[in-house]
């Protein structure tokens, strides 16, 4: 039992400190520079044998706790000093201790001055994510992270970065660490970082104690919270440029307010894990307690005599996971304790009381957490309130649409990328993403054209979610398709060799080509066309047309005002729930292209807040398969942003009504994923008027906001024909507005919607509202009634 009378937590994070001396003489360095200076009494390098003992140490203790995984930092000083033969058998040590135990994310942190591609190398063999510290541009910089003798450090850490940036090593880089000095302009410190595009940026508050305050200089723009001024003034930059890398101190405070889970140690109540193994095998508590008073780490314990259970029961270790019950009155009775967590626990000291005080940060840590949340409240959506209201009434104007597609582009990256950390690489793969990383550079538009292609997103989930069930090469082979088809846009010298799959070669965008008895395919691009050499033969393709037997072109149909291409080449389409139709003949693609035209004539005509939102992000229709029985079908997958699928009707105003029907589909899944509409946790079932079976929330959501469009198309056709098809249509109108109003009411009184979704369903009321304004006729009104019973009667049990 601990001391304070509860059974100690496993420790999950280790720092393992491999040399003691460093490089570089910074000034803010908590090492060599505060209170503690037990670094002076101990070896520089770490032995063979605290390496070995370390990691069985480690794995002993994840094994008694059945822990999953343990997070190990290799650290200093600097750790590069060690050499590269003294961090290979740190990583070996480590890799076979905790082989068969849990898994090993091994990082290591370094002041990148000497890292060049040897390290890197050595890293990418055994998975170590790098960190380097960088506290912005040269003169930012310059201001601590100097040599000795006064040289700076900045461009060698900025060549560092680079390295790291490069496509053979990009996965390797697990971002940068910036202390943050309020005298350094904060715009033009974040635009240096974000210039060298880290994957995610730490900035810490320098280390401070009530004894030993923090620089608080007077200034213009400085006031009482010089700290929360400086970092509010990149959280605004940062959200204006649509976040674009991890900020770890902000989506910890995001992830708080939001009851989420604290993502680093220096706020928010969750309790401390971590250990740090000196280079002499001592275990201390966490380094930045050194800037308290000498001594203020020690444990007492080393890893030849004792356990890391021991070390988890040391009074200093088990203070730091008390949460709430362990912070003084004033930081209980904050109202942002569940997010400041009373801050690091080493800024709350004071000679007399220890660390029962608040932080020495503490009002700008609650300025930073109250001015983020008040910001969070006006962000939660990127969405203008006049395009919120305007897509809850069941529209979207073409702005509102496109910023929906800016946004799952922007998802459909990261799925990449998380397809290419996740997946195992190969020579062909490695080759493709080095083509595709420069192209996104010198072609960004090309790659950004194949990445928002409907089907790379039902691609890369399939991936990560292990359903692709051919060992992990559908990663790689999406990846050169991927690379392929944008070279080919972008008419730019490349050479991509793209895996085969079931005799086909798949140009996302472009086309197929079907290549018998051949694994791959070499794709060459060179000018205006490109050749593909496979089964020792050369085939000349046109990046537009038509081009040699077995080449699919897409069928992309450039209508007015709206460009759509008809998909029925590529191998992913049939994501829908229903069959795709297999190649289209030329009459079959004649008679799409005729209905296509005819029928956004008739939306443009007929449904004009409709048309917008389509000729914005409709990009692909594919063909289905007919029924059977000649019925309407139609789909729109939620992860296919951009397609539907349709079954090509009768006629040209059939397909009119299943184009906005299944486009709200669209439009509504890029919205969930923006913002929670609902509660997700809601697991109960509704009924809605139209179908038999029971339905979760987001699928009565979604079937009666795609009933909005149709009942404005009913509305329109009866209002725009004559006879009987204008009385038929009336019926329809009546039937249709009569049973989506009440599910509009099931869904406003379910009470699992978000404050959001509240207002969004309120705004689909309104849109009926008005719509029951409409006089309906008695005749009317009786079919309407009459057709929805049967329909019932139909589905009722026998």
């Amino acid at each position: 039992m601990s001391a304070m009378g509860r059974p100690p937590l496993p420790l999950r994070q280790f720092v393992l400190k491999i040399h003691s001396r460093c490089d570089l003489a910074c000034d803010h360095c908590y090492i060599f520079e505060h209170a503690d200076q037990s670094w002076q009494g101990r070896p520089m390098v770490a032995s063979d044998e605290v390496l070995k003992a370390t990691a069985e140490r480690i794995a002993e203790h994840a094994a008694a706790h059945r822990l999953d995984t343990v997070h190990v930092v290799l650290h200093g000083g600097e750790p590069l000093l060690a050499g590269r033969a003294r961090l290979r058998t740190a990583a070996e040590e480590l890799t076979r201790a905790l082989d068969g135990v849990c898994d090993l994310d091994l990082r290591i942190h370094t002041n990148g001055v000497t890292l060049d591609e040897r390290f890197c190398e050595l890293f990418a063999e055994f998975g170590i994510k790098v960190g380097i510290s960088l506290d912005g541009d040269k003169a930012a910089n310059d201001l601590h992270r100097r040599y000795r003798d006064g040289r700076s450090s900045h461009d060698k850490v900025v060549r560092a970065v680079s390295l790291l940036n490069r496509p053979r090593y990009r996965h390797l880089f697990a971002g940068l660490l910036c202390t943050v000095d309020v005298r350094n302009e904060p715009v033009a410190v974040y635009e240096a970082l974000a210039e060298l595009t880290p994957p995610r940026v730490d900035f810490l508050l320098p280390h401070a104690t009530w004894d030993e305050p923090p620089l608080a200089p007077g200034g213009p723009g400085l006031g009482e919270t010089p700290y929360a001024d400086w970092l509010l003034a990149v959280y605004d930059r940062w959200t204006a440029d649509g976040r674009p890398m991890d900020v770890r101190l902000f989506d910890s405070v995001l992830s708080t307010l939001h009851g989420g889970l604290s993502l680093t140690e220096s706020l928010g109540l969750a309790p401390s894990d971590l250990a740090v193994i000196e280079t002499d095998g001592t275990f201390e508590q966490a380094d930045s307690l050194k800037t308290a008073y000498d001594g203020a780490p020690a444990t007492g314990l080393d890893v030849y005599t004792h356990t890391l259970d021991e070390v988890a029961a040391h009074p200093g270790v088990v203070a730091r996971q008390q949460g709430l019950e362990g912070l003084c009155d004033q930081c209980r009775a904050c109202p942002v304790v569940r997010s400041c967590g009373g801050g690091l626990y080493a800024h709350r000291y004071r000679s007399g009381s220890g660390f029962m005080n608040p932080s020495v940060y503490c009002a700008d840590l609650l300025r930073l957490i109250t001015d983020i949340r008040d910001r969070d409240m006006d962000e939660q959506l990127p969405l203008s309130e006049s395009q919120f209201t305007d897509l809850a009434a069941g529209f979207g104007t073409a702005g509102t649409v496109d910023l929906l597609a800016r946004h799952q582009l922007a998802v459909n990256r990261e799925l990449l990328a998380a397809v290419w950390r996740q997946s195992p690489h190969d020579s062909l793969g490695e080759t493709a993403w080095e083509t595709l990383a420069a192209l996104d550079t010198a072609a960004q538009e090309s790659v950004d054209t194949v990445l928002a292609h409907p089907y790379v997103r039902p691609w890369a989930v399939e991936v990560l979610r292990g359903d692709a069930g051919d060992g992990g090469t559908a990663a790689m082979r999406g990846v050169a398709e991927i690379a392929a088809a944008a070279a080919v846009r972008a008419g730019r010298p490349a050479v991509v060799t793209v895996p085969v799959h079931d005799g086909v070669l798949r140009l996302p965008t472009l086309g197929t080509l079907a290549v018998e008895d051949a694994a791959e395919a070499e794709v060459r691009v060179s000018g205006d066309g490109f050749t593909v050499t496979a089964a020792g033969r050369d085939l000349v393709l046109p990046s537009k047309g038509t081009g040699p037997e077995g080449w699919h072109g897409s069928r992309r149909h450039e209508l007015d005002g709206w460009a759509v291409t008809v998909e029925d080449t590529d191998p992913l389409r049939d994501c829908h729930g229903h069959p795709a139709q297999s190649r289209l003949t030329e009459d079959e693609a004649e008679a799409w292209r005729t209905n296509l035209l005819d029928a956004w004539d008739w939306i443009r005509r007929e449904l004009p807040a409709y048309a917008p939102g389509i000729a914005s992000g409709l990009r692909v229709i594919t063909p289905l398969r007919p029924s059977p029985d000649g019925s309407d079908i139609s789909s729109a997958a939620r992860d296919a942003f951009g397609a539907v699928a349709i079954a090509r009707p009768a006629g040209p105003e059939p397909l009119a009504l299943l184009l906005v029907h299944e486009f709200q589909h669209v439009k509504l899944g890029a919205l969930l994923d923006l913002t929670d509409l609902y509660d997700p946790s809601c697991e109960r079932l509704f009924y809605a008027p139209w179908r038999p079976d029971p339905r979760p929330l987001e699928g009565l959501l979604q079937g009666t906001y795609a009933h909005l469009a149709v009942i404005d198309f009913w509305r329109a056709q009866w209002r725009s024909t004559t006879g009987e098809r204008s009385r038929a249509a009336e019926t329809h109108f009546a039937r249709w507005r009569d049973q989506t109003a009440e599910a509009v009411e099931t869904l406003a009184g379910s009470g699992a919607l978000t404050p959001l979704g509240e207002r969004f369903v309120a705004g689909m009321r309104e849109t009926v509202r008005r719509l029951l304004a409409d006089e309906i006729g008695e005749e009317a009104l009786l079919a309407a009634r009459r057709a929805a019973e049967e329909h019932q009667a139909v589905w009722a049990p026998r």
